[in-house]
C-alpha cells in the first residue's frame, strides 16, 4: 500500500485540488511511482471545455505517465523496480476485438486520466499488460539521446499516436507525409515521418512551431494564414514534383484539431491520397464526402497507440532519431493550475511535463 498525493479535478474550471489516498495493486495491476505527466490538449477538454471524462468526478486526470513500478499484484511481480511509460490506451488484450488486432476499439480499455486516475500524482495505479519497459537510462549505448526518465512521458500519445498513425499509413522510403499542424503532436508526426524516409511538408499558421518543423524533419513549411488555399495546394504539389512523388504516395496527417486545419487537410486530398486524422475537436465541419469516391482516396481515423508498438517509438527516442528535449519543458507537479492555464492560454510552445517533488 502506498500513500498517494494527487490533484483532483472535481469540476470544469474549478482549481485542481491536491488530495491524498492510498492504494494497493490487485492482481495483474501494478503502482506506478510517477517520474513525469505531460498535459494533452485532452486534459484541457475535460476541464475548459466540459468534456465528460467515463469516471465520476473527482477524478486526477493525466495519461502521459512515465516512472518506476513499486508495487505489484500478483501475476505482475516481475515488473517491480522497473522503469516504465505507461500507455495512454491501455486494450485488455483478451476479448473479441483485442484478440483480431482491433485493441484500439478494446470495449475494455483503459485510458488512465479517463477511465482511472491519472498521473497527475506521486503514484498511479495501472494494469501491468502493456507497459513499456525503459532500459537503463544510464547507459550510453542504450539511451544515446541521453533523454531522462521524465521526458519520456511524451512518449504515451504525444509520440506514440502519430506513430501508429504512420505505421498504419504504410509510409515509407520516397512517400510524401503532409503534416497539418505542427504542434504537439504533429511536430513529432514530422520527425516520424523523415525517420520513415519520407519527405515531409509542414503546414500550419505558428512560424515559431514550422522553423522548428524545418529543424528537425521538414522540407517545407508553409502558412495556411498567409497563403490562400489554392496557393497552398500549389506548393504541396510543387514540392511533391521537385520529389517526384505522384499523388498516390501523397500520406496526410491531420494533427492540427481545428475545423480549419481538418478542412485544409481534407481539401488536400488528391488521386489515390490517404488522409489521417489524428487531432479532435468537438466542433462540427462540413466536407464533400464524395471527394473520396471521386479520387478514389481512403480517410481513416487514429485512436492512440497499441502498445505493442510503443517499444519501436521508443527506440526511435532513445537513438535520437526522433529528438524529445528541445519540444518539452518540466515543471513542477505542484504549478499544475497555472500550467494549465499557460496552455490553454497558448502561452508554452513546449508539451509541459509535470514532475511530483521528492
Amino acid at each position: 500500500m502506498v500513500e498517494v498525493r494527487a490533484w483532483a479535478f472535481t469540476a470544469p474550471g474549478e482549481p485542481l485540488r491536491e488530495q491524498v489516498r492510498t492504494e494497493s495493486p490487485a492482481p495483474g495491476e501494478v503502482i506506478v511511482k510517477v517520474a513525469g505527466c505531460g498535459i494533452c490538449h485532452t486534459d484541457l477538454g475535460f476541464y475548459y471545455d466540459a468534456v465528460p471524462t467515463r469516471h465520476a468526478l473527482p477524478l486526477v486526470l493525466g495519461h502521459e505517465i512515465s516512472g518506476a513500478v513499486v508495487e505489484a499484484g500478483k501475476g505482475a511481480e516481475a515488473w517491480l523496480g522497473r522503469a516504465v511509460v505507461v500507455p495512454a490506451v491501455m486494450p485488455c488484450g483478451e476479448c473479441a476485438a483485442c484478440r483480431s488486432g482491433h485493441g484500439s476499439v478494446c470495449p475494455k480499455q483503459i485510458f488512465p486520466g479517463n477511465d482511472v486516475h491519472g498521473g497527475f500524482a506521486t503514484h498511479v495505479k495501472v494494469p501491468a499488460r502493456g507497459l513499456c519497459a525503459v532500459p537503463d537510462l544510464k547507459d550510453e549505448k542504450a539511451n544515446k539521446a541521453g533523454l531522462d526518465l521524465p521526458t519520456l512521458a511524451v512518449l504515451a500519445d504525444a509520440v506514440t499516436t502519430p506513430y501508429q498513425a504512420i505505421h498504419r499509413s504504410g509510409l515509407g522510403q520516397g512517400d510524401l507525409a503532409i503534416v497539418v499542424g505542427v504542434g504537439g503532436v504533429g511536430g513529432y508526426a514530422v520527425q516520424i515521418a523523415a525517420a520513415f524516409g519520407a519527405a515531409v511538408a509542414a503546414i500550419d499558421v505558428d512560424p515559431v512551431r514550422l522553423q522548428m518543423a524545418q529543424q528537425h524533419g521538414a522540407g517545407v513549411a508553409l502558412r495556411a494564414d498567409q497563403l490562400e488555399f489554392k496557393a497552398l495546394k500549389q506548393a504541396v504539389r510543387e514540392f511533391a514534383k521537385a520529389h517526384s512523388v505522384p499523388s498516390f504516395r501523397w500520406r496526410i496527417f491531420e494533427c492540427s484539431g481545428n475545423p480549419a486545419g481538418q478542412n485544409t487537410a481534407f481539401s488536400l486530398i488528391e488521386h489515390g491520397s490517404y488522409l489521417s486524422v489524428v487531432g479532435f475537436t468537438s466542433k462540427k465541419l462540413e466536407l464533400r464526402l464524395s471527394n473520396l469516391m471521386a479520387f478514389d482516396a481512403t480517410a481513416q481515423g487514429n485512436w492512440g497507440c497499441l502498445p505493442e508498438l510503443y517499444p519501436a517509438a521508443l527506440q526511435l527516442a532513445l537513438d535520437g532519431k526522433i529528438v524529445l528535449a528541445p519540444f518539452t519543458e518540466q515543471r513542477p507537479l505542484a504549478s499544475i493550475n497555472q500550467s494549465f492555464a499557460d496552455v490553454h492560454a497558448h502561452k508554452v510552445s513546449r508539451r509541459l511535463v509535470l514532475v511530483p517533488e521528492s
